[in-house]
């Protein structure tokens, strides 16, 4: 009797180990999942304020251009 709950314990021991090994293994993927998913996020925003950036700068470069260009010819407002 002596073996067997032996036995049944050294099992039971086996059985949660296991178990425990795979829920953090389980737990590691959805966490780098997730990760994986927060810098794809960021990385999205970043592009966007980059390309809202470049564009601004673009629009002050004409906006600059064409006031240099009407002090020239004579056409400024001011």
């Amino acid at each position: 009797m002596k073996k067997v709950l032996v036995t049944f314990a050294a099992l039971a021991m086996v059985v949660s180990i296991s178990s425990c090994r795979e829920t953090t293994k389980d737990s590691t993927n959805e966490a780098l999942e997730k990760a994986g998913e927060d810098i794809e996020n960021n990385l999205e925003e970043a592009g966007d304020a980059i390309e809202n950036a470049a564009e601004k700068t673009g629009d002050a470069i004409e906006n600059a251009a064409q006031e240099v260009e009407d002090e020239i010819e004579g056409n400024d407002d001011n």
